[in-house]
């Protein structure tokens, strides 16, 4: 092709935020590849704590957040503001991540435009349409529209191969998000909040927590709580750090049960090298998070998840992450085996990471250029579980 590859990089959220820092800055170290960043500003203030460490700086943001958006709002949005921007800056390819609904919109939105799609971290599913909901449905529907698929593992591969998804257009890489870690971690760290720093994380079992996910919302956030006070009660050498999201659907709830106990910290989420050097020093964690069940491994901390189904299944083969649901007497339970148990609390930390090994960026910059016939032999890949 004449001139350098139009490269634009989408995302709206912490975690795609996270995710994709690494791969842009790849990309902007490319000479053949013209690399430019749109923000949705879907998350506004999360989304921002993560561009500022990182230092990006989005060439566009269509800042479209406001209070207690919908998934319809967020949808529309995103596809009216990028139909205008596409009239401005037109790319030859636009990379996405995972399953938000920014995500789908931004594919959905390149779609219309005939713009090829490059769907990173790709072929992740539980099989079931809300659970993780709206996440599952945007996944699968990404996948269908886009051209070129960076699956992290062999069994995203093998789902999007059952799905009928060209074997030639499925690219395994490994995670991004383990990129990421590799730059935030510090053995020595100390936090920008003295609360943190007070923990004494040599000698109590800490519990990271963090649960916000939408098909929690309600019963399954209560429940949660209500199975940490019991935790505390049942354990004198246990402290929780619980990072509540700031969406007032979860932080009501949680402020109504946790608020004011003995040994259980209630805190803003916290900026992504803050959050990793937490990860890297508590005993464990507890969470419905996605990303978490890729980070953990890569620091060896066994996870508990409040979710009876993930897509990120390797992980709970590899045995360091356990599906716990929003059962309270389930949860304590599983717990009370992490706290009480060495040998099974040993086997969980000393699983091994089945999610990268910290080149992923480097494969989907030298994907694109393969794909675009700079670069005359495929990548090679990421050997996967």
């Amino acid at each position: 092709m004449n001139g350098k590859i139009k490269v634009m990089t989408i995302f709206g959220t912490r975690p795609e935020a996270i995710k994709m820092a690494p791969l842009i800055k790849e990309l902007s170290k490319c000479e053949e590849i013209e690399s430019r960043v749109c923000v949705t500003g879907q998350h506004r203030e999360m989304l921002d704590q993560v561009l500022k460490i990182f230092n990006i700086t989005p060439d566009f943001d269509l800042d479209i957040m406001k209070s207690r958006q919908s998934l319809t709002g967020v949808t529309n949005k995103v596809l009216e503001g990028l139909e205008e921007l596409f009239k401005i800056y037109t790319p030859d390819i636009v990379l996405v991540h995972g399953d938000t609904t920014t995500t789908f919109a931004s594919s959905l939105a390149s779609f219309y435009k005939q713009i090829k799609i490059g769907h990173v971290e790709a072929g992740l599913r539980t099989f079931d349409k809300y659970s993780p909901f709206p996440e599952e449905i945007n996944r699968k529907l990404t996948g269908a529209m886009a051209d070129l698929h960076f699956a992290p593992t062999n069994t995203s591969k093998n789902n999007l191969l059952i799905e009928g998804i060209k074997e030639d257009d499925i690219f395994i890489t490994g995670n991004t998000v383990i990129d990421a870690m590799n730059a935030t971690i510090e053995e020595s760290y100390k936090f920008k909040m003295e609360e943190l720093n007070s923990i004494d994380y040599g000698n109590k079992k800490v519990i990271m927590v963090t649960a916000h996910r939408r098909e929690n919302w309600g019963e399954g956030i209560e429940n949660i709580c209500i199975s940490l006070k019991k935790i505390i009660e049942n354990n004198k050498d246990v402290e929780v750090v619980y990072l509540v999201h700031p969406n007032p659907v979860v932080r009501e709830v949680v402020e109504k049960y946790l608020n004011g106990l003995d040994r259980i910290h209630l805190l803003n989420p916290l900026d992504t090298k803050e959050t990793h050097n937490l990860m890297n020093k508590v005993y464990m964690i507890m969470t419905d998070s996605g990303g978490f069940q890729e980070e953990a491994p890569h620091l060896g901390k066994p996870v508990l998840v409040f979710r009876d189904v993930t897509e990120r299944p390797e992980a709970v083969k590899a045995e360091t992450v356990k599906l716990v649901g929003t059962n309270v007497e389930y949860i304590v339970e599983k717990a009370q085996v992490l706290i009480n148990s060495k040998e099974e609390y040993d086997k969980m930390t000393m699983a091994i990471n089945p999610y990268g090994d910290g080149k992923a960026s480097k494969r989907i910059m030298e994907t694109i250029l393969y794909k675009f016939n700079i670069n005359k032999n495929r990548p090679e890949e990421f050997k996967s579980l």
